[in-house]
């Protein structure tokens, strides 16, 4: 592993160099540090400020990161309000660095590193300058937004500035079981964990007519989301967004269906984090179909159906079922843990199933109907099917999952026509072999369609030959083919397959069909 440090020299520029008593580095992160530094002091510390966060570094490198963090910093709470794309290479040069009292606890505490007796802070200032210089060129040769631009250089970048909408669960009070608090991210951890701060600290931190603009910033996707969201404007005009909240699930529902228009406004949401992707748990109308062996075979085989309402793969009982349905709550506490209902869509799954499951008990419910189902084909004809997607599963039983199984992969380990086929079969002869031989159990149809001169008529004598050893009862098949093609297919069969009772109905091979 590489051993690099940085060095300061007294006209302020950092250098990237070795040294034997250097702590080591990883060498990727070493080699983009190399590459970057090497472009110029701006560029490097803008690779080691934007895009090392989070990263295991020695305390020199650690300290000159937290520096260049704080340009990467302001730049995102001045791109929380989006608009970031008009900005000039200019605005960036002059990004106010910070108050000079805060410069010089920086030179106080600044470790031990080679060049320290020179670093001032007329040096941050001036490093600072070349921070915004290399962010411009950067942005500009993006050609992006500055939230997209941010979100390349680490996805953890395009969170800081930005207000967030907190949902939690208080289980302490079943009066009001849920608490709402806005927040926004002012830095990244060393671990690159965004920091959070209530909103109402940017009223305090940006009093002030000089920080006018940066609070208006901040602010323009809460005033975006509360245009298109009317409890949100009431909030705002009220200046409730400003402190915690206790919610009803009403409440809480309120803010889970009006997502889309908050992210889309700029605002970010976090819901409870052991809600599964985002949102509570729904209930599900789940079906299985195929469980057991069908009567009959083919197309025409009939197959089980059966459903259930599920929540999380465990069946509800009648009882639970009749409490989600009788309400009015968006939200409802069920098992311990609130589950997201949308009755007129859940009720219209279970009328869908609830019809499929009628068919199957009524008329049978056939090896095609279930392949309709299971590929999202509507086998009842429901139009209302497309809106109860969310709220329905349908799985294949054991049955037909096994036979899905060896239609994709048939297992013939024990297909073999024997003595009887005077000939040898290639590999993909045999893998075509078996897998008409599955279908053919299956009483499915099946096209066979090698290249000409690969061997399809021996494939289909062996299937024969193999269907012959195996029938306990006589059972004659038909083959059909074009009557220019008979001399050949009984000069095959005499090559390949002399053992098969051959006959040729066709008037050029027999004079009377009596009796056929």
């Amino acid at each position: 592993m590489p051993r690099i440090q940085l060095r300061l020299t007294p006209r302020g520029h950092l250098l990237l160099e070795e040294a034997n008593d250097a702590p080591t580095l990883d060498d990727t992160v070493a080699a983009r540090l190399t590459e970057a530094f090497g472009r110029g002091t701006g560029e490097g510390l803008l690779q080691l400020g934007a895009g090392e966060i989070g990263q295991s570094l020695p305390p020199t490198l650690v300290w000159w990161r937290d520096f260049a963090a704080r340009y990467v910093e302001a730049m995102c709470l001045h791109g929380a309000g989006g608009g970031g794309e008009t900005l000039s290479a200019a605005f960036f040069s002059a990004m106010a660095p910070p108050p000079e009292a805060e410069l010089a606890l920086l030179v106080l505490t600044a470790p031990m590193m080679p060049g320290a007796e020179y670093l001032t802070v007329d040096i941050l200032r001036g490093l600072w300058v070349d921070l915004g210089t290399a962010f411009a060129a950067s942005f500009t040769a993006a050609g992006a937004d500055l939230q997209t631009f941010l979100k390349a250089l680490n996805p953890a970048w395009n969170l800081i500035g930005r207000v967030h909408f907190n949902l939690a669960e208080n289980r302490r009070d079943p009066e009001w079981p849920f608490a709402f608090l806005a927040t926004y991210t002012t830095r990244l951890s060393p671990q690159a964990k965004a920091q959070h701060v209530p909103l109402s600290q940017a009223l305090r931190e940006y009093a002030g007519a000089a920080n006018r603009d940066k609070l208006l910033s901040l602010l323009m996707p809460v005033q975006r989301a509360a245009g298109r969201v009317s409890w949100l404007k009431a909030m705002v005009d009220a200046g409730e967004i400003f402190h915690p909240l206790r919610w009803s699930p009403a409440e809480a529902a309120r803010l889970l269906n009006s997502v889309p228009d908050l992210e889309s406004a700029g605002v970010v949401v976090r819901l409870p984090a052991h809600w599964r992707a985002g949102r509570p748990s729904r209930p599900q109308v789940s079906a299985t179909v195929g469980t057991r062996p069908p009567s009959g075979t083919g197309l025409d085989a009939l197959l089980d159906f059966h459903m259930d309402v599920t929540l999380e793969g465990e069946p509800l009982s009648a009882e639970e079922m009749a409490r989600l349905l009788a309400g009015t709550e968006t939200l409802v506490l069920l098992r311990g843990q609130w589950v997201e209902i949308d009755r007129p869509r859940l009720e219209r799954a279970m009328r869908r199933f609830k019809e499929v499951r009628d068919l199957a008990e009524q008329e049978g419910f056939t090896f095609a109907e279930a392949m309709r189902l299971l590929a999202g084909t509507e086998a009842t004809g429901d139009d209302e099917s497309a809106a109860a997607a969310d709220w329905s599963h349908i799985s294949a039983g054991a049955w037909l999952t096994e036979t899905l199984r060896a239609l994709r992969n048939p297992d013939g380990a024990k297909l073999d026509p024997g003595p009887a086929l005077k000939g040898h079969l290639r590999p993909y002869q045999k893998a075509g072999v078996e897998w008409l031989h599955l279908l053919s159990g299956l009483g499915l149809g099946a096209c066979l369609a090698d290249d000409m001169g690969l061997g399809k008529t021996i494939q289909i004598l062996a299937l024969l030959l193999i269907q012959k050893r195996r029938r306990s009862e006589h059972k004659p098949s038909l083959l059909v083919a074009p009557a220019s093609l008979l001399a050949n297919w009984a000069a095959e069969i005499e090559r390949f397959a002399p053992d098969l009772n051959a006959r040729i109905v066709h008037p050029s091979a027999v004079t009377s069909y009596d009796g056929i």
